[in-house]
């Protein structure tokens, strides 16, 4: 795997290339940087593979003066990665990454030839959106009062709630840290991209619907079989729709594609071969 860094509009982006064959492959997250992608990439040992660690994160250093995630940003910085390496590419895109991608497609049409949209959080699309804001902004308050387990729990508690944020949800106590293998105590720190306001353009963001149906990229919006009615699950599914599609059913959860280095082990074995299948 060779690694390198590219310098693009105030930041300095670290990717890595690795193997050799096909239509180069890259694969991006968000606030996941490169080390998320290592048991999927695996899966793929015929192809070139390109990760990066998006500004800020990560490798990936920023001097533009500026905290925010913005869709619009990190699509600049990936097309700036397509074009360091000779794209076009097929694209795979989990979480914040997803959003990302559908503005990169939006923006830079010809980057892409197939993008695979994984459980994009994109909170707009959703029937109960004003519900769906309260219930992130309770977390990130959590998060400002407490610190980082208040916060994380807080976020596990939204993101695995099933269905619309009715009251039954929010009559919901704060959880206990503790219930979920957190220390309850703050640690000062308020700089989470996860839970701090720096990604709210991410989870706000509006896809451009006409600028993705005139791209000649071919949109795939897919959904974890173990999600369900969970938020990224529903968003993954309104995303589709609005686009005049149903997502495609990928094995595992939100984090399907990740090995047991986090914590969070999905299939990765599985979800290659479907990720394959859909790439053709």
């Amino acid at each position: 795997m060779e690694t390198h860094v590219l310098e693009t509009d105030g930041a300095a982006i670290t990717y890595d290339v690795s193997g050799s064959g096909g239509r180069p492959l890259m694969m991006i997250g968000q606030p996941m940087d490169a080390s998320g992608f290592v048991a999927l990439r695996a899966q793929f040992p015929d192809r070139t593979v390109i990760t990066y660690d998006p500004r800020g994160l990560g490798r990936s250093t920023r001097s533009d003066g500026r905290t925010d995630n913005t869709p619009e940003i990190q699509a600049a910085d990936v097309h700036a990665v397509i074009e360091a390496v000779g794209g076009p590419v097929d694209l795979f895109a989990s979480s914040g990454g997803a959003v990302t991608a559908l503005e990169l497609v939006a923006a830079y049409p010809d980057d892409v030839v197939t993008l695979v949209a994984h459980e994009p959080p994109i909170i707009g699309v959703l029937p109960d959106a004003d519900a769906a804001r309260r219930a992130r902004d309770a977390f990130m308050d959590a998060y400002q009062a407490k610190g980082g387990g208040a916060g994380m729990a807080a976020f596990i508690q939204m993101s695995s709630w099933q269905g619309e944020y009715t009251d039954e949800y929010f009559a919901l106590p704060l959880p206990d840290p503790a219930q979920f293998g957190m220390p309850a105590e703050d640690d000062g720190k308020r700089d989470d991209p996860l839970l701090g306001t720096s990604s709210l353009a991410i989870t706000d963001y509006a896809p451009r619907v006409q600028a993705l149906a005139a791209a000649p990229t071919r949109v795939v919006i897919a959904v974890g079989e173990e999600t369900g009615d969970a938020f990224t699950g529903r968003t993954a599914v309104h995303t589709a729709r609005l686009l005049g599609q149903e997502p495609v059913v990928f094995p595992s959860h939100h984090g399907g594609f990740i090995g047991g280095e986090f914590g969070y082990a999905g299939k990765p074995e599985e979800f290659g071969v479907k990720l394959r299948e859909v790439l053709g």
